[in-house]
């Protein structure tokens, strides 16, 4: 089960034994691989992987305790790793809120970790019970990391950022934007949307594990659709080109947005009922609605979203939904830092490269898939 006991045993163990938990100690036991690197392939793999431009919508890395900018052998990503593995973008998204006893069918809003989280690692005193303080937290540390990277690192808020990140693509910078995973941070106000968007945000789901006042979760309580105020949330969103990101979205708030949208739509993270049959995937007729709004669905990588463990697991559901919707609309997703064990870290992405080959992709489409979806759809949507 995704997540399952993500951060709750780690930090209630703590609190239990009077000991001040860090993200440090609870993410070494969360963020993990089954393969450590380095990661072997062929030469001619390997160099055709570094002619790629590659992108991934998805990773929770701003959660934990680490400095970016510097290589760690905990977690996921950073942005030194990044460069190895020839990374052009990446997407970083903020967690604020992660309820107790974390599940994929049926979970309450009523308890909240990242409180605790938030408290053990000494964020700011505001942020311990607003998820919007710590969305704001989380991008001001992104913002510091680009301050302190020289260059080495380019938070994207317009188009005109991604084409200045595309001629400097040879010196190795990383191009990122800040998401929202979940609407949390709008703590039922839309009007919250105005600040989130001045500090730097340009992606958001209307909900993450728990149904929220924009709409419901494929694994909250009542799975409803968008509510009214979901619906003001569409149009705001809209009008200030920020990408709508339906991971973790109920099928009803799914099918709501993307008959209303008149945008592309994006699901950051996920895997497909056509190869992994369970409540966090998508069905065939959610992949095409999503497609349906020009849009794009990143293929994660943990074992809840592809039912294995290793790249050719991932390049399978890769191949089942561009079957289903051309390949145009699918891309990585990875689910980095998110709490779960995966089959590599940041460096070995080149065994994608390699599993798509396997799956008999051409080098055209294996170059769309692997990045050059996401940045075509970025120079559509991003705001001028």
């Amino acid at each position: 089960m995704r997540r399952a006991l993500w951060i709750s045993g780690a930090i209630l163990i703590a609190l239990v034994v009077g000991l001040r938990a860090t993200t440090g100690s609870i993410e070494s036991r969360y963020n993990r691989v089954r393969a450590a690197p380095p990661y072997t392939t062929s030469d001619q793999i390997r160099s055709f992987h570094q002619r790629l431009l590659i992108a991934d919508l998805h990773a929770d890395s701003l959660l934990w305790g680490r400095n970016l900018l510097q290589r760690s052998s905990a977690g996921h990503v950073d942005i030194p790793r990044l460069q190895q593995a020839h990374v052009f973008f990446q997407a970083f998204t903020v967690v604020t809120t992660v309820p107790r006893h974390l599940n994929i069918e049926r979970n309450s809003a009523n308890s909240d970790l990242v409180h605790y989280l938030a408290i053990a690692d000494g964020w700011p005193a505001a942020t311990w019970n607003s998820p919007k303080a710590r969305a704001l937290y989380q991008a001001k540390r992104l913002r510091e990391f680009e301050a302190e990277s020289k260059g080495r690192l380019r938070i994207l808020r317009s188009r005109s950022d991604l084409a200045e990140a595309l001629k400097s693509r040879e010196s190795g910078s990383i191009a990122a934007i800040l998401g929202a995973e979940g609407a949390q941070p709008l703590e039922g106000r839309v009007g919250n949307l105005d600040d989130l968007y001045a500090a730097g945000f340009r992606m958001m789901s209307p909900t993450h594990f728990t149904d929220t006042a924009i709409g419901g979760s494929a694994s909250g309580l009542r799975k409803n659709g968008l509510t009214d105020l979901g619906k003001q949330w569409v149009r705001s969103m809209e009008s200030k080109k920020m990408l709508i990101d339906l991971a973790h979205a109920s099928p009803a708030t799914l099918r709501d947005v993307t008959a209303i949208a008149t945008r592309p739509a994006v699901v950051s993270h996920t895997g497909v009922k056509g190869t992994c049959n369970n409540n966090r995937n998508l069905s065939d007729d959610e992949l095409r609605a999503v497609a349906h709004t020009g849009g794009l669905i990143g293929i994660g990588y943990w074992e809840t979203a592809v039912c294995g463990h290793d790249a050719p697991s991932v390049a399978r559901a890769i191949r089942y939904a561009s079957n289903i919707v051309g390949v145009e609309h699918v891309c990585l997703g990875s689910d980095f830092d998110g709490g779960t064990t995966m089959p590599f870290d940041a460096t070995g992405l080149v065994l994608i490269t390699e599993a798509l080959k396997h799956e008999a992709f051409s080098d055209r489409e294996i170059r769309l898939i692997m990045g050059e979806n996401v940045v075509r759809l970025l120079s559509e949507v991003l705001p001028d």
